[in-house]
């Protein structure tokens, strides 16, 4: 049950406008945002950086995003989170049920991971979880496949999704219906 419940419609004027500006046209809003907006000051404040993770302005692509938000979430426990970016991005992300299932519950010596950029970045974010830090050596693995901007890009995203991950466990959100569940992937 949420601790926060999401605000439901109608919603007054200025909070229906924000929540237009954090969905795609004809979406209905998602209970996180509806949760947010009960704060709305906030949740104003952190639509900007939030519009930039999400963004083409991102300096990793969209697949190396979700390998850093499905992690993340997987590894703070975020059903909720989780679940959203499994049902909207991972096959526009070309992420296969075996990658997904390894960010959920695997390592990145799996045997999906071929490609040594994810594999990093899977690193990358179990060291940030485990430490809030990048130890030198994997630092210098890192620094032979990705640019400053991206080595800059992969500790902010990170962090961003620990904050979003912490906001809706904390506020108990409710799990958005039709969404995956860990046991979706954990038991297969």
């Amino acid at each position: 049950m949420a601790r926060i419940p999401a605000l439901e419609p109608p919603f007054t004027p200025d909070v229906e406008a924000q929540l237009a500006t954090m969905m795609p046209a004809g979406m209905p809003p998602i209970g996180l945002f509806r949760t947010f907006a009960r704060n709305l000051p906030m949740t104003i404040a952190m639509s900007h950086w939030g519009r930039y993770e999400l963004s083409r302005f991102l300096s990793l692509t969209l697949r190396e995003r979700e390998i850093v938000i499905l992690r993340t979430c997987a590894r703070c426990g975020c059903e909720y989170e989780w679940g959203v970016h499994v049902m909207v991005f991972a096959n526009r992300a070309e992420l296969t049920p075996a990658e997904v299932t390894s960010l959920t519950c695997g390592s990145p010596d799996d045997p999906c991971w071929t490609a040594g950029r994810e594999a990093m970045l899977f690193r990358m974010v179990d060291a940030l979880h485990d430490s809030c830090d990048v130890d030198d050596e994997l630092w210098r693995s890192a620094q032979d496949l990705f640019d400053e901007r991206q080595l800059l890009d992969v500790p902010l995203l990170c962090g961003w999704y620990h904050a979003i991950c912490f906001a809706a466990r904390t506020a108990r959100v409710e799990l958005e219906p039709g969404a995956p569940r860990f046991v979706d992937v954990t038991a297969a």
